[in-house]
């Protein structure tokens, strides 16, 4: 267990390196309650409903979806780390083949690895080479927290933006053979905002951008405030040629300095570009590792809107974004309740008197914060019980 309780959050980069090892940290407050565990073991009561006497990870599997077989809160994984922590060697290692077990006893619960289950390092298998000798890096094999496609493509595709930033950016101005809507395999013709440096291309690299298109306002759905601008991302260009200034002979005969917009190559397209379509420098890949835990101080706040196009309601893997950020303590992995808005209705149920009542909030799931900006989040749903609205309000899982 406990190669896989501090590997359900620790080990999960979504972006991991082949054949890197995922060393992540474990914080002090995570250790602190996985020690206390240690001692005194889990109540019976904090146990899932259906929790398995034993259970085999296969590939295939997440570590969230492996903590919720054993614990009713997945994130709560220190817990379960704490059942086995004499057994540990690296807390951010769990392998497909590793053999858990569950024990009980005296009203208290504890999760081992079978006896000869491989802790903290990879299965291997005997591998004959020849006629010489091979050397190759064993990939990485251990679990990610989550699906990796659920969130990947999301880590480059959104961007908040000031308001009026994208009217700064780079823009594109035309294409070739006169097209209208531009895709990948495409060529488009780009130019720089007059009063800003040309659009260089640096020949010691591969120019990366991305391209955007309407800053679209985020609102906060309780006070009305706009949070920020979410560009709506289309795809991915590549820069061949820089923006120059050239002479040019106009119909006079004279020459003219003329503006040579850059030249870009469209290489991945989420939707058909056009003209006056904006770019932004790619971002640096990272490498994220995401820790689903509880926010530790207390956070209200609510759904603004589902990512994708006039899209009202949202339902389990999807994008939300939620208006809460950095500025309100919100960091990568934070896991927040999903509470269904109470319906506002009439009380007829007395003869001759009305009343105005608002039913209660109900929990409807969870979701993990994966992006988080200053003032705003994106966030994916975990569970859920019920379709997710905008408006619907979060708060700290517990």
């Amino acid at each position: 267990m406990a190669c896989w309780a501090a590997a359900l959050v620790c080990a999960g980069s979504l972006l991991a390196l082949p054949a890197v090892a995922q060393n992540y940290p474990v914080t002090p407050t995570q250790r602190s309650v996985a020690e206390q565990v240690a001692v005194a073991g889990i109540p019976l009561s904090e146990l899932a409903p259906n929790a398995p006497d034993s259970y085999t990870v296969k590939s295939g599997d997440t570590l969230w979806a492996i903590s919720g077989l054993f614990l009713k809160s997945p994130w709560r994984w220190p817990e379960l780390w704490g059942m086995n922590l004499e057994q540990l060697r690296n807390p951010h290692r769990i392998y497909p083949g590793q053999v858990l077990h569950l024990e009980k006893a005296d009203g208290l619960a504890r999760l081992r690895l079978a006896q000869g289950g491989a802790i903290g390092r990879a299965p291997t298998e005997t591998v004959r080479v020849s006629p010489r000798v091979r050397i190759g890096g064993l990939p990485d094999t251990s679990l990610p927290t989550l699906q990796p496609h659920l969130i990947e493509p999301f880590l480059a595709e959104p961007v908040i933006v000031g308001e009026g930033e994208l009217d700064l950016a780079p823009r594109i101005v035309a294409a070739t053979e006169d097209r209208v809507l531009i895709t990948r395999g495409d060529r488009a013709y780009v130019r720089g905002r007059t009063g800003t440096p040309l659009l260089e291309r640096d020949p010691r690299r591969i120019d990366e951008y991305r391209v955007f298109r309407n800053a679209r306002a985020l609102k906060d759905p309780v006070t009305g405030a706009v949070l920020g601008f979410e560009a709506q991302y289309l795809g991915k260009a590549e820069l061949v040629r820089s923006e120059s200034v050239q002479p040019v002979v106009d119909k006079s005969g004279e020459p003219k300095p003329t503006i040579i917009p850059a030249t870009i190559d469209i290489v991945g397209a989420k939707e058909e570009m056009r003209v006056g379509d904006r770019l932004l420098p790619e971002p640096p890949r990272q490498i994220v590792s995401y820790v689903p835990r509880a926010p530790q101080a207390p956070i209200d706040g609510s759904i603004m809107s589902v990512y994708g196009d006039a899209v009202a309601l949202a339902g389990q893997n999807q994008v939300v974004v939620i208006n809460r950020g950095t500025a309100d303590g919100i960091e990568s992995g934070h896991v927040l309740a999903i509470l269904k808005d109470g319906k506002r209705l009439q009380d007829r149920s007395q003869a001759g008197e009305r009343a105005d009542i608002k039913l209660p909030n109900e929990r409807n799931g969870l979701l993990m914060v994966f992006r988080p900006f200053e003032r705003v989040s994106y966030a994916l749903i975990l569970e859920i019980n019920d379709t997710v609205s905008i408006g619907d309000r979060i708060a700290n899982p517990r």
